[in-house]
């Protein structure tokens, strides 16, 4: 386990693979950590340096005190990149790690030289939607949101209690901090980034699990709409997580960009 004080804030992260290597820096979801990204960076293999970390109030890293601001996000990931001595890189950010992606892309587009951006937007829900689960959280803790919550990470069929991985899923959600997942509601609630992605010249590919009950095909396809000549991809049978239901697929679409945007 690897920690660093970066932006004010302890970071949980993981470096791995040689420097020489294009780096991959993967950004996770509300309630979970890196680990969801543990069979895509498997079925990618040495090609990449990987760069994963909890966001703040998540999995092992520091839980500061509610609310965030997206710009808190933002700041983190920049200063663990600084940190680590990492001057290019394509970022892969699912849900609000998307918005961390686009919000670090618009802050440092010398930094940043393409983004994949995974069942995310550039703006989710309404402040009365993210109001009603911040006081949901405060006032009743995450499990009185679980069920909620895993119909629209997961497929019905990936929804069993037979399954240890969703039982597994369903802990890593309501064992995330009460600061940090109402903290990072409020980031997301106040988030708006139309106009600044709008503005981004880069490679970019949005993807989107068809079955996404919470940043739902159409409203990732918005956001690639934004952006002059990313790419749109649907991937089959998933839900809002398909870094875990499709690894196979999410690090295809992965490699095939990559190699696509940055061939020779």
């Amino acid at each position: 386990m690897a920690f660093v004080r970066a932006n004010g804030v302890v970071l949980h992260h993981e470096d791995r693979g040689g420097t020489d290597r294009p780096v991959l820096v993967f950004a996770n979801s509300l309630g979970t950590d890196f680990r969801i990204w543990d069979d895509v960076v498997a079925r990618l293999g040495d090609a990449f340096r990987f760069i994963r970390y909890d966001k703040r109030g998540h999995g092992l890293s520091e839980a500061t005190p509610a609310p965030y601001a997206i710009d808190d996000h933002v700041g983190d990931l920049e200063a663990l990149l600084a940190h680590l001595g990492v001057s290019a890189c394509t970022v892969v950010g699912l849900s609000v790690g998307g918005m961390i992606a686009q919000g670090l892309a618009a802050r440092r587009p010398d930094l940043v030289k393409a983004m994949v951006l995974c069942d995310t937007a550039h703006k989710i829900g309404t402040a009365e939607m993210w109001n009603q689960r911040i006081d949901g959280v405060t006032k009743n803790g995450i499990a009185s949101l679980a069920d909620g919550i895993m119909e629209r990470w997961f497929t019905p069929a990936y929804r069993s209690p037979d399954n240890a991985d969703f039982v597994g899923y369903v802990a890593m959600l309501t064992r995330t901090t009460v600061d940090g997942y109402a903290g990072t509601c409020a980031a997301l609630r106040d988030a708006d980034f139309t106009e600044s992605t709008a503005s981004l010249r880069l490679p970019t590919l949005c993807m989107v699990g068809d079955q996404d009950g919470s940043t739902p095909p159409d409203l990732v396809r918005s956001t690639a709409d934004l952006i002059p000549d990313a790419a749109f991809e649907i991937v089959g049978n998933a839900g809002h997580l398909p870094c875990i239901e499709q690894p196979d697929a999410v690090a295809r679409l992965i490699s095939n960009f990559h190699n696509h945007a940055f061939r020779a």
